[in-house]
């Protein structure tokens, strides 16, 4: 069951400027022109990358398969328009090395036309397992940057018996309101994509979770909690008027604070519960999902859409346009910053994502993927001093770090080269959220210093995973060497037991004579 709480409880963060009142009164522009080329990467996702299963130079429709999910944990990749294929090679990635990627490049014909897929008269007719299904063909991931299969989340549902699904409407980083404008404008048919997931989910036959307040729910079903930042008033009044027919479903306001998007936070807060370190949030009967993904699962079980794009928030100083947009995927961040008007010469930084969360662009030749919330193209004075001082010992970074860490302590030794150390501080349990170098008075850029040692644990990892494996395959070499002596051996020996046996017959036989 719920458990609402009347103080909330909040660990650490802070209240960052929101800088978001230039987009968020601005309706979701849908006017975006196709763009001639779109750059589709196979990697959009946890987990595996998708397997190619075009050729160059086959004509494609819109939301046909590029490329199948490979393994459990994956996600296939669609056509986000019609035309034709010109190339399956590498590219650079979305990312702040801008490594190449294996890429799909599709010439776009300009029709935009569509893969015919039938229609579900009702859908809640539909066994839960099929829901998973579609929502796995879809491709549709985590929207609010985890990027996780969300069919892999709704069938965990179902194993482990969650009794609360949360719906993330808290977009708490600043510049970002693409899920603000998504609630505002499409609310009803989120409402209707979370429906679809407490049906996906059902471990009950027979519960009929699309009934109204005042119909027969099924034997079991499960509750809904759609959580949305108190500085978002008329998201949360669509939502709220869009959820009022369907008593299972719920929409609260909660505190404007950064990072309450971040799951466990979310968690702890709207049902008091805590998420074990190491564990899943399933394994306490919660799970939560993004308000985008349940709108991209409203649209692939109602109408057969998969996931194809997204609604992006275009922000910063250098843009002279700035809004919330419809793209999609693989259009370049150049064409982006073109509609929208940015202005070259002042931008400092380009960032996709948040600024502080996301990541910064070295180009604008990168394209869209399914976790890009955002793309700021921010000014010299929207960045952060960046003079490191001495550390003061002031505690700030500790008393507003969400995971209840010691981001000071951890630095130090990180410092020092003690990664060891700095794993047995939490290094692992550290989400990278930036609330330790926002509130920093001395400038120490903390969490630069988690995301190296992050890195270099993993590297050491992998480095001392590939030398056991070295170690484990000489080792089977030597066996196995061993092996082939002692038998050479045992066959010498037998050879000349038996020509000895010869012999020794040869010579009796000549006794004889």
């Amino acid at each position: 069951m719920l458990s609402f709480f009347s103080k909330p409880r909040i660990r650490g963060g802070v209240h960052a400027e929101e800088h978001k009142a230039a987009t968020a009164a601005l309706p979701i522009a849908s006017n975006f022109p196709l763009p001639k080329k779109l750059y589709i990467p196979l990697q959009q996702h946890v987990g595996k990358a998708a397997e190619p299963v075009i050729k160059v130079g086959e004509k494609v429709l819109k939301g046909q398969l590029l490329a199948y999910s490979q393994g459990m944990i994956s996600a296939p990749v669609h056509a986000p328009s019609s035309g034709v294929i010109l190339d399956v090679n590498d590219y650079p990635a979305p990312h702040p090395s801008a490594l190449p990627i294996r890429t799909i490049v599709l010439a776009t014909d300009g029709k935009d036309e569509w893969l015919a897929s039938p229609v579900i008269t009702d859908p809640f007719q539909l066994a839960p397992e099929d829901i998973s299904l579609r929502v796995g063909a879809a491709g549709i991931v985590g929207l609010g940057g985890a990027t996780f299969p969300t069919a892999v989340k709704l069938n965990m549902g179902r194993e482990n018996h969650i009794d609360t699904l949360i719906i993330n409407g808290a977009e708490c980083e600043p510049y970002l309101c693409c899920d603000d404008r998504l609630m505002q404008e499409r609310a009803e048919q989120i409402i209707d994509g979370v429906r679809l997931m407490l049906h996906g989910m059902t471990n009950s036959p027979g519960a009929n979770l699309h009934l109204p307040e005042g119909g027969r729910p099924g034997i079991k079903t499960t509750n809904a909690v759609v959580a949305v930042e108190d500085n978002k008033p008329h998201a949360f009044l669509a939502m709220k008027t869009a959820a009022k027919p369907y008593s299972l479903i719920k929409v609260i306001q909660i505190p404007t604070r950064y990072p309450m998007g971040w799951d466990r936070q979310l968690i702890r807060y709207v049902t008091g519960r805590e998420v074990p370190v190491g564990c899943r949030s399933s394994e306490i009967g919660v799970t939560i999902h993004n308000v985008g993904t349940a709108y991209a699962v409203h649209k692939a079980i109602r109408h057969g859409q998969p996931l194809l794009g997204r609604v992006i928030t275009v922000a910063g100083g250098a843009v002279k346009r700035p809004m919330n947009v419809e793209v999609p995927f693989g259009t370049l961040i150049s064409e982006l910053f073109d509609f929208c008007e940015v202005n070259p010469e002042v931008t400092a930084r380009i960032i996709m994502g948040g600024p502080m969360m996301g990541d910064a662009m070295p180009h604008t030749g990168l394209p869209t993927v399914k976790a890009t919330s955002g793309v700021l193209a921010l000014t010299q004075s929207e960045l952060k001093n960046t003079d490191e001082q001495p550390c003061i010992r002031c505690a700030s970074c500790v008393s507003v770090c969400p995971a209840g860490l010691r981001p000071l302590d951890m630095a130090n030794t990180i410092r020092t080269n003690q990664l060891e150390a700095t794993v047995d501080l939490g290094l692992k349990d550290c989400i990278s959220c930036g609330c330790c170098s926002y509130i920093c008075p001395s400038n120490i850029p903390l969490v630069q210093y988690f995301k190296y040692a992050s890195g270099e644990v993993m590297a050491r990892q992998q480095a001392q995973h590939k030398a056991e494996q070295t170690r484990r395959l000489i080792d089977a070499r030597n066996a196995r060497l061993e092996r082939m002596a002692l038998q050479q051996r045992e066959e010498e020996l037998a050879r000349l037991a038996a020509k000895a046996e010869r012999e020794r017959l040869k010579a009796e036989q000549g006794a004889l004579v």
